[in-house]
């Protein structure tokens, strides 16, 4: 199994048809409520799913100087081999046997998950550009479907329609299928439901089909990240049967689900939605939002002071909304434009805490925008690949259909903040250091028209591999360096898993760029075609082992963790130079691919660094990179295509230019 999969979308479909349900349903029960009507539980794997290895002290060490060796100099890496030796056989020894068995008394969990949720929460960073990515939506395919109205309604609908699928149990269970003609099937689904929870997961590996964790799921709806003094709390309340839409700063809140549970009909929700849409409020002078861009110190006691001045009622309006609906009044320009709006905007009109804000411009532009605390891109992916096809598929409303006749004034409440000076005064703060942080934030995007997956798999290289060492060989031609790099990669195949690193830059990258770069026609094609063979069989290897939960960062990091939280002086590993400069990931890339994702796209994660979200298609490559002032996004992007140019000129059998 290969973690570039782990990320895809899967097809689904209904699963009507004779013993389609597991569940006893009630009378009334109607199917428009709900995506799906899985025959097998939704959460029907989650006992049985395995655990998260914690690999052997002795791999992640061999990993761990293996990354750094192409970021080092001789007498650098000599050292860091000497501290990696003292740390396997002193204090790093003693640190793995108790995180082994401090794993083995939490097999409810991974060892990771503790540790990460604690680094994201006590981060005083804030959140936005940060933390928070985007993915945008492909637009309706039907034009007409993409008035802002229309598609709000629609994906509202499909939104809470999700929700009521995974919390009654119906939403297919996310599955991994190597052999779906034999797994994704009535017949498979219909057996595998009576095998117990506790042995569910076996079953299906039978099959070669592997369930991926779904605990982040119920984060989804109904949650709010909570600033506090040195750690944030993740608030959910699934009572609340609100929706928060957000337009021109202004707050308003209306119910999307009534006493039963039910979903309000979609011409009420239009209906509230054309009410807010007409409201021709001016902006306020103080928008709130602005806060929820702030150091999170900051915005704790800002938000204790709100609380304390009478608006503690009107917060938990916010926190406990089941999302939060940001409707824009102006179109999209273009992808750099749509990639600045739904990464950050103007600060007015998001609400930056929320698990994720559903983001629709003028022109029906649409966008989720998520904190990343809660949960990763695999739960967040599945949300967002379902809510675009069922309001594409089987949209709630038309753009004929009439809003309902109800007193909207009534049903829609404005939410009103009481504003002291102290609280005036910090929202000004926070948005002056807002505007002045993005002024420095420069975006580019690329489309690579000369081909893709299909013709590097022809070529019987990884199509991954390939965007990687194009990235590799764009900042040699750029700086002249090879930096620590960092590729996501998740780990759902696991109970309670998270992420896992691919460190793309190793000794086979860097000589394949310098041939390229440096020393082009010192090689032929044939050599050129040799290298970059090399690099995709080392990427290959580089992601199933992330994939696998055999990497070195997260066990470094959580024996770092367990040695803070025991009170032991940081061990000499993490002082040395090298352990810092290879967590100051220059280039952070991430990628996934799906037919309802337009672009996606975050910024970078330090300031002289490059944020790249990309995507190799069948026939094309697309690369949307952000970075602050002293790099330079569009040269960079420049470099990228000229790199992809002159690999595809070698796979080609051509002569590459100097």
């Amino acid at each position: 199994m290969v973690a570039g999969l782990l990320l895809r979308a899967w097809p689904r479909g209904f699963a009507f048809g004779p013993g389609a349900l597991s569940r006893p349903l009630s009378t009334g029960f109607d199917p428009g409520q709900y995506l799906q009507l899985s025959i097998v539980p939704t959460m029907h794997y989650q006992d049985s799913l395995p655990r998260l290895p914690i690999p052997k002290l002795e791999d992640t060490v061999r990993r761990y100087l293996s990354a750094q060796k192409p970021l080092l100099d001789d007498g650098q890496f000599r050292k860091t081999e000497q501290l990696c030796k003292s740390f396997e056989n002193g204090i790093g020894k003693e640190l793995h046997k108790q995180l082994v068995a401090q794993d083995k008394q939490n097999k409810h969990t991974s060892y990771i998950s503790g540790p990460w949720f604690d680094m994201y929460l006590t981060a005083r960073d804030p959140v936005v550009l940060n933390f928070n990515p985007f993915m945008s939506f492909n637009p309706d395919p039907k034009s007409e479907y993409n008035d802002q109205l229309t598609r709000a309604t629609n994906m509202t609908v499909s939104a809470i329609r999700f929700l009521k699928t995974l919390r009654a149990d119906l939403l297919e269970p996310e599955v991994f299928h190597l052999n779906p003609a034999k797994s994704d099937t009535d017949t498979f689904k219909r057996l595998i439901r009576f095998v117990p929870s506790s042995l569910s997961w076996y079953g299906a590996y039978l099959v070669n089909a592997y369930p991926l964790d779904m605990s982040q799921y119920f984060r989804l709806f109904n949650s709010t990240r909570l600033p506090k003094p040195s750690r944030d709390e993740l608030f959910t309340d699934d009572k609340a049967r609100h929706l928060l839409v957000l337009r021109k700063g202004h707050f308003y809140v209306f119910d999307v689900l009534d006493q039963n549970g039910n979903i309000v009909s979609a011409s009420e929700i239009q209906a509230h939605l054309k009410y807010i849409l007409s409201d021709s409020s001016l902006a306020p002078e103080f928008p709130l939002s602005y806060l929820t861009s702030e150091n999170r110190d900051i915005w704790a006691e800002l938000r204790q002071k709100l609380v304390s001045g009478g608006n503690e009622e009107t917060l938990r309006k916010v926190d406990s909304a089941v999302f939060c609906l940001c409707l824009d009044d102006f179109p999209i320009k273009d992808l750099v434009h749509l990639s600045h709006n739904m990464l950050h905007g103007d600060g007015t009109n998001r609400w930056f805490d929320k698990s994720f804000n559903l983001i629709i411009a003028k022109d029906g532009t649409a966008a989720i925008h998520f904190e990343h605390a809660w949960g990763d891109g695999v739960a967040v992916l599945r949300f967002f690949n379902e809510v675009f096809k069922d309001s594409t598929q089987a949209p709630a409303i038309t753009p004929r259909s009439q809003p309902a006749n109800t007193d909207s004034s009534v049903a829609v409440q404005k939410l009103n903040f009481k504003l002291n000076d102290a609280l005036k005064t910090g929202i000004s703060a926070a948005k002056e250091k807002f505007d002045a942080t993005m002024k420095t934030l420069t975006i580019d995007y690329i489309q690579f028209q000369r081909g893709g997956k299909e013709f590097l798999k022809k070529q019987k290289l990884s199509p991954d591999s390939v965007a990687q060492l194009a990235f590799q060989m764009a900042l040699l031609q750029q700086y002249g360096q090879t930096v620590a790099t960092y590729e996501s990669c998740s780990t759902a195949a696991f109970k309670h898993g998270r992420t896992e690193t691919i460190r793309p830059a190793s000794i086979f990258t860097k000589r394949c760029s310098e041939a390229f770069v440096r020393e082009p026609s010192k090689h032929s094609a044939g050599e050129l075609q040799q290298m970059i063979a090399k690099c995709s069989t080392y990427h290959n290897q580089l992601t199933k082992e992330a994939a696998m939960g055999q990497g070195f960062d997260r066990h470094l990091f959580a024996l770092r963790y367990l040695g803070a939280a025991k009170g032991i002086d940081l061990p000499e590993l993490y002082l040395d130079p090298a352990y810092r400069q290879i967590n100051h990931n220059i280039l952070s890339t991430s990628t996934l691919s799906s037919p309802a994702v337009n672009i996606g796209g975050f910024a970078p994660v330090v300031p002289d660094g490059f944020g790249i979200a990309y995507a190799v298609h069948d026939n094309w490559i697309g690369c949307n990179v952000s970075a602050y002032q002293g790099r330079n996004a569009h040269e960079f992007l420049q470099c990228v295509e000229k790199a992809l140019e002159g690999m595809f000129d070698a796979l080609e059998g051509k002569a590459i230019k100097s």
